[in-house]
C-alpha cells in the first residue's frame, strides 16, 4: 500500500509539473521593450498607449465605422447583407496600432491580449449577450504562432465582463490569408468557411482581434444565425477604416 502511495505521489508531481511553454519562457528571459518608441521596461509605455487612436464615439450603428454623425447604416456597410446586429472596436488599425497587432499575433506576445481588453473595455459597452465565442483560426497558422489572439482577448473580455466564453464556431474548410484581398475576394474566401459548433443561445458575442473588411466577422455571425442565434454582436481590439 505504501509503495503504491509512493507512485501515485510521484506520477502526481510529474503531472503537476509541466513544462512552461517556449513563448512563456521567452517573455521571462527577454526584457521588455515598448513597442511603439522602444523605451525598456513595458510592451507599451503610457505616452504610445495615450497615442494609440481610440474609435470615438460618432459611428455608424450597424458597422462601426467611424463618421462625421451618428448614421444607421454608411457607405462601408449600406447595401451588404450582413448577419451581424453590430460591430465595434476600441481603436483605429493604423501606423501606431499595426506593430502592436503584429507582435501580438506573429512574435507571440500573449501579455497583449490583457491590455487590447482592458481598451476594449473602456471603449466598448458591455454587450447585451449571453455568451462570447471567438473567431477560430486556421489550424496552420495557429500551429505556427502557438497561440490564438482572438480566443486569448475573448477570455479576457469573459472575465472582465462575467460573460462565459465558448468554442462556438468552427472552421470547416481551409482559408488561404485575407491579407492582400479586395473586399469581394475577402467574402468569397471565407463564404460558407464557419459553422456552429453546437446550437447558440438566442445572443452571441464574436470576438475577433481586427475588423478590417468584415468579412470574416459575418461569416462566423451567419453560421450562428443559421444554427439559431437571433442576434450577433461583433467586438474587436482594432478596427480597419476604408479610405474614402
Amino acid at each position: 500500500m505504501r509503495e503504491r502511495g509512493r507512485v501515485g505521489a510521484s506520477s502526481a508531481r510529474r503531472r503537476v509539473a509541466r513544462p512552461a511553454s517556449v513563448g512563456a519562457v521567452l517573455d521571462l528571459l527577454l526584457p521588455q521593450r515598448c513597442l511603439g518608441c522602444g523605451a525598456g521596461g513595458t510592451m507599451l509605455c503610457v505616452r504610445c498607449l495615450a497615442m494609440l487612436p481610440r474609435v470615438g464615439a460618432t459611428l455608424c450603428e450597424r458597422c462601426g465605422a467611424p463618421t462625421t454623425w451618428p448614421v444607421r447604416r454608411c457607405r462601408e456597410c449600406a447595401g451588404r447583407r450582413l448577419a451581424f446586429a453590430s460591430a465595434r472596436a476600441a481603436v483605429l488599425y493604423d501606423g501606431a496600432v499595426r506593430p502592436v497587432v503584429a507582435a501580438w499575433k506573429e512574435r507571440g506576445l500573449r501579455r497583449l491580449a490583457s491590455l487590447a481588453a482592458e481598451l476594449v473595455v473602456e471603449a466598448v459597452p458591455r454587450p447585451g449577450v449571453a455568451v462570447l465565442c471567438f473567431v477560430p483560426p486556421e489550424r496552420d497558422r495557429s500551429l505556427e504562432r502557438g497561440h490564438h489572439p482572438a480566443e486569448r482577448l475573448a477570455r479576457e473580455l469573459g472575465r472582465r465582463w462575467e460573460l462565459p466564453v465558448e468554442r462556438l464556431v468552427l472552421r470547416v474548410r481551409s482559408t488561404p490569408p485575407q491579407r492582400g484581398l479586395g473586399l469581394a475576394d475577402r467574402r468569397r474566401n471565407v463564404m460558407g468557411a464557419f459553422a456552429a459548433a453546437a446550437k447558440p443561445p438566442s445572443r452571441v458575442g464574436v470576438v475577433d482581434d481586427v475588423y478590417t473588411s468584415g468579412a470574416t466577422a459575418n461569416a462566423a455571425a451567419s453560421a450562428l444565425r443559421k444554427a439559431g442565434a437571433r442576434r450577433v454582436e461583433v467586438v474587436t481590439f482594432a478596427r480597419a477604416v476604408r479610405a474614402g
